[in-house]
């Protein structure tokens, strides 16, 4: 890989996925799936959801559709932090 990042930088990353998936599994290459019932027993007012996210995520409709079958929908707030 060290001699692929010498001539085809662009390569590098599917290398080390390439290598990593060989060696350690698809586990560690595979982000795992989001479950927002599972997310919300772990939380508290202590310890607020949080999303971050990256260009082209929307939790909306997980999060809507969530708090309509928990009965929440006037207690659930959201807020951006910054542009939409």
């Amino acid at each position: 890989m060290i001699f692929l990042k010498c001539i085809r930088p662009d390569k590098i990353v599917l290398a080390t996925q390439n290598y990593v998936c060989e060696h350690l599994g698809e586990a560690f290459i595979t982000p795992p799936v989001f479950e927002i019932a599972k997310s919300y027993k772990e939380s508290s007012l202590a310890t607020p959801l949080v999303f971050i996210l990256s260009k082209g995520a929307d939790p909306n409709a997980s999060f809507e559709g969530f708090a309509a079958k928990m009965n929440m929908t006037k207690k659930s707030k959201q807020v951006s932090l910054g542009r939409g």
